[in-house]
């Protein structure tokens, strides 16, 4: 589903009843778990003995693990992993149809895609996941041109001036092989830029196969440009929550790396990058950082991708220690990235969709 499990053993259901048991109780209070305690707390029909012989089985596994010679066991990275794979129901949500409306109700409340909007959905989501969350503004998945100009500056030296859609604008040195009058630049500039108007650098290029030399070069040129924008590209990221979260992680690591990953906007940017997948409203979820990042080895996030799908998109997010409460994290994921889409999408079409604030 979201993490990949094909090297975790399988387990008898009264195995996974347990270590299901084990998970819910150790999110809430994360402290060493008994047999006994997990009878009473969940009416198991198993005995002491029984769900004690299991939870040997389960250590033996590597799900569940001992902190001190207490009789007491602990989830381990693979036990989260193992629950959120295979034993979280998807179809279900952890949310009332209550706090379903209210999400949409107060997402509605506010222009969409305004910094507000932005704020807002980072509230509710750190509210309703009761961990800090994270939310980025909706941009362009691809540079798109709006319009270039040519300017004839001295002999053979040009100045290219590239606007994109949504206002960023980027300026080249060209030196031509030949001197050209600005009448002659101009005329190649409007030319291109009645054939290119909100294409993406792909479709530059397609469309430059048959146009005349200087213009196939000047495109190329600005395409380049436009690959360099995207992969530059950084996001805005609006937070919440962090302060309240701060004091759930049972080792100041854990607490630096969260502040760490929610304030320093680069470092976040190039997690989001290399950690989201292209599809919208698919919730992925990172345990200790899979094995991948050492930054992230006592956080988990669970994240999601919202927009119109080819045409923009967001991240959102939560994050925690790793014994975060993972049904209700991805459920209000899930519930707050479909909303968001939801809305979006029925504006982009009519072009409404107002520009989002640039600072931070």
């Amino acid at each position: 589903m979201m993490i990949d499990d094909t090297n975790l053993p399988e387990l008898t259901h009264r195995q996974e009843e347990i270590l299901s048991c084990i998970v819910r109780a150790y999110s809430d209070t994360p402290e060493p778990l008994s047999s006994k305690f997990l009878v009473e707390r969940f009416n198991l029909t198993y005995s002491s003995a029984t769900v004690r012989n299991e939870m040997a089985a389960l250590e033996e596994l590597g799900y569940i693990s001992a902190p001190h010679t207490s009789a007491g066991r602990v989830p381990t990275e693979n036990g989260y992993r193992y629950f959120v794979t295979r034993l979280i129901v998807q179809s279900d949500s952890d949310l009332t149809t209550l706090e379903h409306t209210h999400i949409s109700e107060r997402l509605s409340s506010l222009p969409l895609g305004s910094e507000h909007w932005m704020i807002l959905a980072a509230t509710i989501l750190a509210r309703t996941a009761q961990t800090a969350a994270l939310v980025t503004p909706p941009i362009s998945d691809s540079s798109r041109f709006k319009h270039i100009q040519l300017i004839a500056l001295q002999g053979r030296l040009v100045l290219m001036v590239l606007v994109l859609q949504g206002g960023a604008v980027h300026q080249q040195m060209l030196t031509l092989a030949e001197p050209l009058t600005q009448d002659r630049l101009s005329e190649t500039a409007n030319r291109l830029n009645a054939t290119l108007l909100d294409v993406s650098a792909y479709e530059m290029r397609v469309r430059a196969v048959n146009l005349p030399l200087l213009e196939r070069e000047i495109v190329e040129l600005a395409t380049e440009a436009m690959g360099r924008a995207d992969q530059q590209q950084v996001r805005l990221i609006y937070r919440s929550g962090l302060s309240e979260t701060i004091s759930a992680f049972a080792h100041a690591e854990g607490a630096q790396q969260a502040i760490r990953v929610l304030e320093e906007r680069a470092f976040l940017n190039m997690i989001l990058t290399e950690l989201l997948t292209p599809l919208i409203n698919h919730v992925q979820v990172v345990i200790a950082g899979d094995g991948r990042w050492e930054e992230l080895s006592h956080l988990s996030m669970v994240l999601s991708r919202y927009g119109v799908p080819g045409q923009l998109s967001g991240a959102i997010g939560v994050l925690g220690p790793t014994h975060l409460n993972y049904g209700r994290a991805i459920s209000a994921v899930n519930a707050i990235s479909t909303a968001m889409t939801d809305m979006l999408a029925s504006v982009y079409e009519n072009d409404t969709l107002p520009p989002t604030s640039e600072t931070d």
